[in-house]
């Protein structure tokens, strides 16, 4: 069995005081995926790297206090990876990935973007670098026997089902057509698989990101863009897939709330 958790911590200096270590410590998951940790290693609190049985990999920007992407493991990696080859994006904290025996996992920060700006130009050149990796790493890691998942914030809804207020976010980043249909052909195309809609099935959510303004939290009013995407022979084997939503507003050390699956062996 393996249980992997993916986690935006919304700067994990933050977290940490809102009780993340403890969540670390807490949590019976063989691979954790944080994003957005906006530290670099010596900046990470002391309450989380006091937290054993850990093997980690820290991948912070360049540009201090943004972005940032970790991969934390208890078993050791047999191989570590900083980006995926982006002479743009490799030092931006936006991916690392991790190879044990028999998977691959990457954790993912793909940029948020915002429409109509610079930011919205660099999330469509990062998507169409990063899809081409993709369909690289799926073959490679095919031909050697392996499975791959990529967890992480992928700034992206695919359906109305994956986010409350579609009707009003239909022209806003994140929820741009030309968004959906990047994810709908690494899906249907290039042979990926959305691990925990494949589980939940066609129903609403489960919601992962809720905004702090508001009472987005308390209506339940969120998006579903921290995914599991996998190859089809782990996402068959996927038995659970669980958003861990704080009990209320006031417990929640972030954003987003971490999103765990557990594959079968």
């Amino acid at each position: 069995m393996l249980t992997v958790t993916t986690a935006n911590v919304n700067g994990i200096r933050a977290a940490t005081r809102k009780g993340f270590a403890s969540w670390l410590t807490d949590t019976t998951a063989d691979v954790v995926c944080l994003q957005e940790v906006r530290a670099t290693e010596d900046q990470i609190p002391d309450e989380v790297l006091a937290v054993d049985g850990w093997h980690t990999l820290w991948a912070p920007a360049a540009d201090k206090g943004r972005a940032g992407v970790a991969v934390l493991s208890r078993h050791e990696p047999t191989r570590r990876q900083v980006g995926f080859g982006s002479q743009e994006f490799d030092t931006s904290g936006r991916y690392v990935e991790i190879e044990l025996p028999d998977v691959t996992v990457g954790s993912l920060y793909l940029p948020s973007g915002e429409t109509g700006t610079e930011r919205q130009d660099q999330k469509e050149r990062f998507m169409k670098e990063f899809a081409a990796y993709l369909i690289d790493l799926k073959h490679r890691n095919s031909q050697a026997g392996r499975e791959v998942v990529i967890c992480g914030d992928w700034n992206i809804a695919h359906q109305e089902i994956d986010l409350k207020n579609w009707k009003t976010n239909r022209k806003n980043a994140g929820f741009l057509p030309e968004e959906r249909e990047w994810l709908t052909h690494l899906y249907d195309e290039v042979g990926y698989v959305d691990v925990v809609r494949r589980l939940h099935g066609e129903v609403p959510g489960p919601y992962s990101w809720w905004s702090y303004r508001g009472r987005a939290f308390d209506n339940d009013a969120g998006w579903r863009i921290d995914l599991h995407v996998s190859t089809p022979g782990l996402a068959e084997r996927a038995d659970t897939a669980v958003v861990e939503r704080a009990d209320s507003h006031d417990l929640r050390w972030s954003d987003h709330a971490p999103v765990t699956v557990t594959y079968q062996h």
